[in-house]
């Protein structure tokens, strides 16, 4: 059971254990711990049910070990800021040699004190905690300086609303060790979700978006009547729109869905300009939904004044524009900051690219 779970995870989530290392190594504890407590408790249930939590218990430990060695991986890369990543491993593995053997001499003068199945389960527990706190403090402390989805979201909304450029130290005191998947939100405000997006996606994850426009113009035939193009309409807008761009980006405006298609050949800096993009337009169509307006031009170090706009269409259109003009000057302040811009992270399935001609 645990080497068939060892190869599904790996399979349906390798892609996502390097952007979400810090997830994916408290995660691993999580596992760890859990399949510890299905060990302990297997005793006390029949035979037939301990076979199940005994199963349950090695794929736990065997997504564990996936979680913990990929994530661990990649965290180690980050801190060997000069290359020496053979060193840091080598001291990392001394440094756990040596807590195990202080583990093993404090353990076997604890155990001593320990005479019932209560005083067991008390320390099991109270350990499990510690163990996962300070586990959940050291993961809260490392400031990543890639841009992931949910860094990007935080770094993006303060750019796009106060024009404030936020370090890697910064931002981490804002992130979220578990983030919804995909999820779009505004500074790292829990009301703050605008919708949800997925990058590197299908063509046909697109298309299936294209006809809310129309039902949305079905809906609202009085104030809209321009809105009622059908999808192979919006899908030739589209194509010319981002002609120019390494990325193809859609908004379902009735269940605020977004796609991202790629382009062959699309560079780090090209994804983290679609994904931004993405977060602008769902801002946009969030304000437009409660506010009966339409679409926001965005100002230079402000969130920006209403327009009339009269589809989603429009709305890609202005913010594309807007976006592109300021987008180098922006890349090159989270440099600056000390981002690493030229590192694809967003992607957290296997990606697809499209060859597009128009």
């Amino acid at each position: 059971m645990g080497r068939i779970a060892t190869i599904l995870f790996a399979h349906r989530l390798g892609t996502s254990l390097e952007p979400e290392c810090k997830m994916y190594r408290l995660a691993a504890d999580i596992l760890n711990d859990s399949a510890m407590v299905l060990d302990c408790l297997s005793p006390i249930f029949p035979k037939p049910v301990r076979v199940g939590l005994l199963s349950l218990s090695s794929v736990l430990r065997a997504l564990c070990g996936v979680a913990a060695g990929s994530s661990k991986a990649s965290l180690s890369a980050h801190f060997a800021r000069w290359g020496n990543l053979g060193e840091l491993n080598a001291k990392d593995s001394s440094q756990e040699t040596v807590i195990s053997l202080v583990g093993m001499l404090v353990g076997s003068v604890v155990v001593s004190y320990i005479t019932s199945p209560l005083e067991t389960w008390i320390a099991l527990i109270v350990l499990l905690i510690v163990h996962l706190g300070t586990n959940h403090a050291a993961v809260r402390a490392v400031k990543m300086t890639t841009l992931n989805r949910q860094r990007a979201n935080i770094v993006f909304s303060h750019l796009f609303e106060d024009d404030l450029i936020l370090t890697p130290a910064e931002t981490s005191k804002e992130e979220r060790i578990f983030e919804r998947d995909g999820v779009l939100r505004w500074k790292a405000e829990s009301s703050g979700i605008l919708g949800t997006c997925q990058i590197g996606t299908s063509l046909e994850q697109l298309l299936l978006l294209l006809p809310e426009q129309a039902d949305r113009g079905a809906l609202e035939t009085s104030r809209m009547t321009s809105t009622t193009m059908d999808a192979s309409t919006n899908l030739t807008a589209l194509l010319e729109l981002f002609r120019e761009e390494e990325y193809i980006l859609y908004f379902g405006p009735l269940s605020r869905r977004g796609a991202i298609v790629l382009k062959a050949g699309a560079t780090a800096q090209a994804q983290l300009k679609a994904w931004s993009h993405a977060l602008l337009v769902s801002r946009h169509l969030a304000r437009k939904n409660g506010t009966a307006t339409s679409c926001i031009h965005e100002k230079q170090g402000g969130q920006g004044e209403l327009s009339p706009s009269v589809s989603v269409l429009s709305i890609l259109r202005d913010t594309l524009k807007e976006h592109t003009r300021t987008f180098k000057d922006r890349v090159k302040r989270l440099e600056h900051a000390g981002w690493q811009t030229d590192v694809a992270s967003l992607e957290t399935k296997p990606g697809r690219r499209v060859h597009v001609s128009v």
